[in-house]
């Protein structure tokens, strides 16, 4: 009896120092684990959610999330003009819930929807921005072209088309001082 009880004891004491090994190892294991989600990942879980984003050179944006990319996010501010915002330029973010998106693998349709190809879209569908930059700059035209570490905007008032005549300047802009393009007013 006694040796019945004895080993009892054993076992229930293994089987706590078991049990605190195995917490303390989830512990470890979910920090690890949170520890490879990306900002990408932790904006993709609040996607229709109002936020307000601290970024260099351009202060406080803010607006509803609409689209997150592997570098660049996409708000629509309470004009419904879409901002286009370099992760890059973001040094805080307020108002992201819980929720934090799947961790998604970086295939190559993934890795080729960067700042750049969004930029490219801008460019085709000729639409008058607003470029804001690292240094508080703010610069209005149409973008013309985007190389692989560049963007060149047009300069002239958004309230005229692209025409040589409104053109005041070319400006060659290097990505990393772009903060974010806002789409200019529709209907006026």
């Amino acid at each position: 009896m006694r040796w019945e009880q004895l080993f009892a004891d054993l076992e229930a004491q293994l089987a706590e120092q078991e049990a605190v090994a195995e917490r303390a190892e989830d512990g470890s294991r979910a920090r690890a684990e949170y520890g490879r989600v990306r900002l990408a990942d932790r904006l993709g879980g609040a996607r229709g959610q109002e936020l307000a984003l601290g970024c260099t050179g351009a202060g406080r944006l803010s607006g509803r999330l609409s689209d997150v990319g592997v570098d660049w996010l996409l708000l629509t501010d309470a004009q419904d003009r879409e901002l286009l915002v370099a992760v890059h330029a973001v040094c805080s973010v307020s108002g992201l819930a819980a929720l934090t998106a799947p961790a998604a693998e970086d295939g190559a349709v993934a890795r080729a929807l960067d700042l750049r190809r969004a930029l490219r879209g801008l460019a085709r569908d000729r639409a008058g921005v607003q470029v804001l930059l690292t240094d508080g700059t703010a610069l209005t035209g149409t973008i013309d072209r985007v190389g692989a570490d560049f963007v060149e905007l047009a300069e002239h008032p958004l309230d005229q088309p692209r025409r040589r005549g409104a053109v005041t300047g070319v400006r060659t802009l290097p990505l990393p001082a772009v903060v974010a393009v806002r789409t200019a007013l529709t209907g006026g």
